[in-house]
């Protein structure tokens, strides 16, 4: 009988508590510890980018630590300890996440209906759509080109070491079944599935339809328009609710991801982050040049879009940064508040530059060396091909850049060779948090210029020094 109790025991704190070890509850101490500090500084009035740095800082310490704790395994996942402490982290800012999923359909599905029945004229809205896919795309190929000027300068794939895995290629389905699938042949699946191009399509449908009804039967019609604008502003009140939680976030988000993976296994593979973080740093820089293009000072617009790059850095996740990137647009660079939604949507599941472009594109120059394949100009070109047209229907959650990879690799002939990239593979989530800031960068500098081409960026104004901010 004692046996038996001892048994529900460990297996009541091993299986539901995941505490069996004191640094398990040490390190859960010190995360509260930090939220604490934390809500001291948010009460002291700290600007919010301020305590975004300082979480990103003390996510960093916070892995170091766990490691440094562990002795730097070479798998961390084998140590008990480790996975009840990254667990209890995940809770509070995978939780965080999931608040922002939360809010991200109904945010997409009532500004989207709210920019079309207030825009002026349906040809815009046309021109509109298509300037936006056109860009999204033309950035895809840009960052894909830099990603092999880059991999060809590192040789990727000549010195690394084939590690063989149980790694194998995604399902790839066909380009034609990809945009099927983003149409919603039912809405309400393609809202629970976060299909944002699904919703942005039904809702679109929906404002259209409110336009052309307003000719007819204007009383009905604006107390429908007053519940949309109703709900948008209800919407937008709960995405800001929510955004008060992101530096605590940031930092359990961060400490999570780094400590799982430890510091030597990121080692093993050591000149392909690089070389990713290097393309990555290269198209960033190109993304304010192509603001400043549009007119805009791109300092002035880095520091009023930190927020969501932070976000989409720590939490891997483009589209549950969507609200905070629409948000920030909107009110920080001052992009009209439709223009932001639509396009920011379409970004989240399109054109994205470091998951569907870079990513791929260094992985197959890899690939292509550690195989011995001749790579002369028909291979890259094939390989921009179809980097940019496989870059349609990303959706922007953690892992989908692995899909992207496969439908790259098939493509190109290679996918039998994808298991010798397994090192690379099970560090994705150290790669994913830059690839994913890029995409969220491209998405935002896509909307701007959009956005600057149609005459519907306004200047804001600074709510703590009563300033006009001017970006031009």
């Amino acid at each position: 009988m004692i046996m038996g109790d001892e048994m529900g025991s460990n297996k009541f704190l091993s299986e539901f508590l995941m505490i069996t070890n004191v640094k398990t509850i040490l390190f859960i101490g010190i995360l509260l510890g930090l939220f604490y500090l934390m809500r001291i500084l948010e009460k002291k009035k700290i600007k919010f980018s301020k305590r975004m740095f300082l979480a990103i800082l003390l996510g960093f310490v916070m892995a170091f630590i766990i490691q440094l704790v562990s002795g730097f395994p070479n798998n961390p996942t084998e140590i008990t300890w480790i996975n009840e402490t990254t667990a209890w982290f995940g809770l509070f800012g995978y939780g965080f996440m999931d608040l922002l999923k939360m809010i991200t359909v109904p945010l997409i599905f009532f500004s989207i209906i709210k920019v079309i029945i207030g825009m002026e004229d349906d040809d815009k809205l046309s021109k509109i759509v298509t300037t936006s896919i056109v860009m999204l795309l033309l950035t895809t190929l840009l960052a894909s080109v830099v990603a092999i000027i880059v991999g060809n300068l590192f040789n990727l794939g000549t010195n690394t070491q084939s590690v063989l895995s149980d790694t194998t290629a995604r399902e790839v389905t066909s380009v034609i079944s990809t945009l099927r699938e983003l149409l919603p042949s039912n809405p309400f699946k393609a809202m629970v599935e976060g299909n944002i191009v699904g919703v942005v399509i039904f809702s679109s449908f929906i404002g259209l339809a409110m336009r052309r009804l307003k000719r007819k039967d204007i009383k009905v019609m604006e107390s429908i328009e007053n519940v949309v604008i109703g709900s948008y502003k209800i919407t937008i009140s709960i995405t800001m609710s929510v955004i008060k939680f992101m530096p605590y976030a940031v930092i359990a988000l961060l400490a999570n991801t780094i400590s799982q993976k430890g510091i030597t296994a990121i080692a093993s593979v050591f000149d392909f982050i690089i070389a990713i973080y290097l393309s990555i740093f290269i198209m960033f820089i190109i993304h304010l040049f192509i603001i400043a293009l549009n007119g805009l000072n791109p300092i002035k617009y880095l520091k009023n879009v930190m927020e969501p790059l932070i976000l989409a850095f720590t939490s891997r996740s483009s589209l549950s940064t969507l609200p905070v990137t629409i948000e920030t647009l909107s009110k920080n660079v001052g992009v009209d508040e439709g223009i932001a939604s639509f396009v920011g949507s379409l970004g989240s599941n399109a054109g994205m530059n470091g998951c569907a472009a870079i990513y791929p594109t260094l992985i197959a120059i890899t690939l292509g060396n550690m195989a011995g394949i001749t790579m002369d100009f028909s291979f890259y070109a094939m390989l921009l091909v179809i980097v940019v047209i496989s870059s349609l229907g990303i959706a922007g959650v953690p892992g989908t850049a692995t899909i992207a990879v496969s439908v790259v690799i098939s493509g190109m002939g290679m996918g039998e060779y994808l298991p010798l990239v397994g090192a690379i593979i099970a560090i994705d989530p150290i790669l994913d948090m830059g690839r994913t800031m890029l995409n969220v960068s491209g998405t935002m500098v896509v909307t701007v210029s959009v956005a600057k081409r149609f005459n519907k960026i306004k200047k804001i104004i600074d709510g703590d020094k009563k300033e006009k901010v001017i970006l031009e």
